[in-house]
């Protein structure tokens, strides 16, 4: 198995994507709460939040 090495937060939302559909919902749930740490914005962090877990989900400190 070859390890990816992801940088920006696009790179994490696609491999989020991959993740869902393949089966793999927590990781997928785990790479969407690693790019939205990286948005530089809290309000994008939020939408990215809200667009990929759901409007109600809140994040765990």
């Amino acid at each position: 198995m070859s390890m990816h090495r992801f940088s920006t937060v696009s790179e994490f939302l696609n491999a989020a994507k991959e993740m869902a559909e393949s089966g793999r919902p927590f990781l997928a749930q785990l790479l969407v709460e690693e790019a939205a740490d990286r948005a530089g914005d809290p309000a994008e962090a939020d939408r990215i939040r809200a667009e990929w877990l759901g409007p109600n989900y809140r994040k765990q400190d």
